[in-house]
């Protein structure tokens, strides 16, 4: 498996390839070397190697878990050589700099902030339809291609629903399964530019979990809070 070809090589499409350049790129190159087509003595092994590339990135749950495992080999040759790096290295390296304690902290060990109070749904205006969240749960962007990062909530937990997503810690997750863990996280995702292409399921999650209202919504609760009786 390890030596099977990069389906995006074979392709020549980019890893963050939308599904329709990929489609087309399978479509070319399909049209080049069809053997009825192509008259070189490989062309029959060239076409089985782009048909198993499509068969692969079309499904996006095969494309999600090729990308997950791309990606974690990825990450764990670059911990084998940041490995071999350090046991190659002088031995007079200066040793790691330690955390340093928020000022006033007593003791060793820095004290937990306090738990944040629920937050209030947000509101939206009644013609509203999908779009991005005003706030999140503080996840750091900078970190969700991290090899720390990249599939650290480990494998899914089961039944799927929704779009699955190949990247960052809830890589091979749909959005569902995600959804029953971490709202949090779907509000992140909701507000940043790399989930727009599943903005109308986020929307859709937010709205029956109560994260977001349309403002018409939020009128009527607070006429009904002065309703004579």
């Amino acid at each position: 498996m390890a030596d099977a070809p990069d389906p995006y090589k074979v392709l020549q499409v980019d890893s963050e390839a939308e599904d329709e350049v990929i489609q087309a790129a399978y479509r070319r190159l399909a049209q080049k070397y069809h053997p009825d087509v192509a008259a070189g003595p490989d062309a029959a092994g060239r076409m089985a190697a782009i048909n198993a590339a499509w068969e692969i990135l079309r499904d996006p749950a095969r494309r999600a878990a090729h990308d997950l495992a791309r990606r974690l080999a990825v990450r764990d040759a670059e911990r084998a050589a940041a490995a071999s790096s350090q046991q190659s290295g002088p031995a007079h390296d200066a040793p790691a700099t330690r955390p340093t304690r928020p000022a006033g902290a007593a003791g060793g060990t820095p004290e937990r902030p306090p738990a944040a109070a629920p937050r209030p749904a947000e509101t939206v205006s009644s013609d509203w339809t999908s779009g991005r969240s005003s706030h999140g749960g503080g996840y750091d962007p900078s970190r969700m291609g991290a090899p720390d990062g990249l599939g650290a909530a480990g494998p899914p937990p089961g039944d799927p629903s929704g779009s699955v997503l190949n990247f960052g810690r809830f890589a091979g997750w749909s959005i569902g399964e995600i959804a029953r863990r971490d709202l949090d996280y779907i509000e992140w995702l909701d507000r940043m530019p790399i989930g727009r292409p599943y903005r109308d399921e986020l929307d859709a999650i937010l709205r029956r979990t109560g994260r977001r209202k349309s403002a018409a919504a939020d009128a009527q609760e607070r006429r009904g809070l002065f309703r004579r009786r």
